[in-house]
């Protein structure tokens, strides 16, 4: 705790006048809220393991808070708090990183998307978030994690993973292994896609959970939050985490397959929200890969759980035995419902 006061010391605030308490599920960084009767902030621990140049992050949000100054005032953004000296990321004792944010009043976050208003609303901020910052210039963005959502790398991570990984792990998931390396035209086609010049790269969120979304009381959206991964990218990034994580009623955790299916008034309400800012946005070749991103990201997230597990937890870890072969076995049977969903569509 004393730590927490020599951050919030930096920001002229005395830590003896507030409570802080820690809040949130993330699975990234630390969170506190730190409030009297009279003010409210949110202070975050960043994840250096993570993300290994924090002041990155913040140099990304400073610009994009400075370029919607210019271009688009009246959209809702949060920015960095600066500390006495002008800070928007604090280092304390060489390798701890903080930062705060005023909390909105009135706002909360959801941890789990339960209707289909709640995937409309969240699809819509995404999808204005990168319309307001249309013209933003992404060359100027840091790049806060190298190659996050490229495919083609997973799969390369996963073949190596067969090569070099744990070979009774290897034996144990065989079937696994092969259907997975049988939806390898996903990959062929994200190759495509990286060179059609009918895909524009643009500001995208990369983590489009429905956590990261401010709500109003009438459960209205306010803004997307946690900028962390705002990179340059493609809209089928932020699309497809989006139908990775709405569209079936349970997560990638849940252990009884029996449970997952494609909801298809959640496939709806995601489509219909981001094309209310995007359709106007994305080309004509991009409209017919919305489903297509759908199966990119879980293919991805089933590739990396099953390379983890393969290379023995070592970068997501594991609550339990066989946990990442659990996940990788919930996210391969969503892939399959979502591309029996796709056949079903096109016939």
């Amino acid at each position: 705790m004393k730590i927490l006061e020599d951050v919030l010391a930096l920001y002229k605030l005395d830590a003896r006048n507030f409570r802080i308490n820690a809040i949130g599920t993330g699975l990234i960084n630390n969170t506190w809220v730190v409030e009297n009767d009279s003010e409210k902030y949110i202070l975050q621990k960043i994840n250096n393991a993570v993300f290994k140049d924090p002041f990155l992050i913040a140099d990304n949000i400073d610009k994009i808070e400075q370029f919607l100054k210019t271009s688009n005032r009246e959209y809702f953004f949060i920015p960095l708090m600066k500390t006495a000296t002008g800070l928007s990321m604090v280092q304390i004792n060489d390798d701890l990183y903080f930062r705060m944010f005023p909390f909105i009043p009135d706002s909360h976050t959801l941890d789990v998307v339960e209707t289909p208003d709640q995937a409309f609303e969240a699809a819509k901020q995404f999808g204005q978030f990168t319309k307001v910052l249309s013209g933003f210039d992404i060359n100027t963005l840091n790049i806060t994690l190298p190659h996050f959502h490229d495919l083609s790398l997973r799969y390369n991570q996963f073949i190596e993973a067969l090569q070099k990984g744990n070979t009774e792990r290897i034996r144990e998931t065989s079937a696994l292994i092969d259907t997975l390396k049988k939806h390898v035209g996903i990959v062929e086609e994200y190759n495509n896609i990286i060179h059609n010049p009918g895909f524009k790269l643009r500001v995208t969120h990369h983590d489009t959970k429905i956590s990261n979304v401010l709500f109003d009381k009438q459960g209205k959206g306010i803004c997307v939050i946690d900028l962390d991964t705002v990179m340059p990218g493609y809209f089928i990034s932020d699309m497809g985490d989006m139908m990775r994580t709405y569209l079936s009623p349970v997560s990638e955790e849940e252990s009884d397959f029996s449970k997952i299916e494609i909801r298809d008034e959640f496939y709806n309400a995601i489509v219909e929200g981001y094309n209310y800012y995007m359709n106007d946005e994305l080309t004509e070749v991009e409209k017919r890969y919305m489903l297509y991103s759908g199966k990119f990201m879980i293919y991805m997230q089933a590739l990396r759980f099953l390379t983890d597990y393969l290379l023995d937890d070592v970068y997501y870890g594991a609550r339990y035995e066989g946990h990442n072969y659990i996940r990788a076995q919930n996210q391969s049977i969503l892939l399959q419902k979502l591309i029996e969903k796709e056949t079903l569509i096109a016939s």
